[in-house]
């Protein structure tokens, strides 16, 4: 598949990332966005439709059309009091008494609504879905550092006894920082009692191809961080895992990349999108990947299972059922394509 990709020049461009190797410029997270790339047609799978035209299928369980990788970043675990207090006051003024009285009892509670795992996962078991939950495992005096893992042993071991994953959400360095890397796996393992083999970096802070090599080198089987953090869509055309080439070395790197399609800040924060304008983007990323018979992943942090936002992802969810798709966590997505399907 790979000499059928330098068969068209503008492909492999696309598809290698060869822009990424020297950009001019990056953003304040030292990130390449969309805004940067000349390739403008974010919301078209272009290499994996080039692929698809030419014979490229991938084998899902039960003959399912297509895949979602269902993920969540978990960036905070304790909702601030503040907000708990306010919520309090807000209830009390409407006449709400008994919720006043919840909000004002848990503000001096150290686990708040956003330790939500157990719910996210009963609204997934309800489409036949499983997901991945990426965890923060930084030491005090890391950038962003807001929880100890070691708080959390109970709810990972729950989260991984009932067959969700727990992966590594890698912190602001470990994305160029091996050592970092590292420290934060061992980390994560050591609270989970098992090896961790997937990834996302914190902020979708990545480096094309170093990063890559990074995560190989530190033992993770696949990763799942690349796609922009200003625009949802195909980032290097694919909506099929593959193998990563690197262009400086002139080889592929032993990792797998199930490239990210929507991200829910994105939708809300980036693009700055109404419930129903980011409704349509969605089905619209869905259905393409639908067509090439690809994997689109989503991604939808804990803090955002609420409200609107929560709706939105529920859809997603019933939309995708719908359709017959194999809704699952990065792990079995890597176990089930492996190397004689991956691209």
């Amino acid at each position: 598949m790979l000499e059928l990709l330098r068969e068209d020049p503008a492909i492999w461009d696309l598809f290698t990332r060869k822009e990424e190797y020297a950009p001019g410029l990056r953003d304040e997270f030292d990130r390449f966005p969309y805004y940067l790339s000349s390739h403008r047609n974010i919301f078209k799978p272009c290499v994996s439709e080039y692929l698809h035209d030419r014979g490229y299928r991938v084998e899902y369980p039960d003959g399912q059309p297509f895949a979602i990788c269902l993920t969540h970043d978990i960036d905070s675990i304790y909702r601030p009091s503040l907000f708990k207090g306010y919520d309090a006051l807000q209830s009390l003024k409407v006449g709400n008494l008994r919720k006043g009285i919840d909000s004002i009892s848990q503000i001096r509670s150290k686990k708040l609504p956003w330790c939500n795992f157990q719910e996210i996962m009963a609204l997934e078991e309800q489409y036949d879905a499983t997901s991945s939950f990426y965890f923060l495992a930084l030491a005090p005096g890391d950038k962003d550092y807001r929880y100890d893992i070691r708080d959390l042993e109970t709810d990972i071991g729950t989260i991984a006894d009932a067959g969700w994953e727990v992966g590594l959400h890698g912190g602001h360095q470990a994305y160029c920082d091996l050592q970092q890397l590292q420290a934060e796996k061992k980390r994560l393992e050591k609270v989970l009692n098992r090896p961790v083999i997937g990834y996302r970096n914190h902020y979708l802070r990545f480096r094309v191809p170093e990063t890559w090599k990074h995560l190989a080198e530190a033992g993770f089987r696949y990763d799942t961080t690349l796609g922009y953090p200003d625009c949802v869509g195909f980032r290097n055309g694919m909506c099929h895992p593959f193998r990563p080439y690197d262009l400086t070395a002139g080889r592929e790197i032993d990792i797998m990349e199930i490239p990210l399609t929507i991200m829910d800040t994105t939708l809300d924060r980036y693009m700055r999108l109404d419930p129903g304008r980011a409704w349509e983007v969605t089905r619209c990323l869905i259905d393409a990947t639908e067509r090439c018979g690809g994997v689109a992943t989503i991604l939808w942090h804990n803090t955002f299972m609420g409200g609107e936002r929560l709706k939105l992802y529920e859809k997603a969810l019933r939309y995708c059922g719908e359709k017959g798709a194999w809704m699952t966590s990065g792990v079995e997505i890597q176990a089930s394509i492996g190397e004689r399907q991956l691209l």
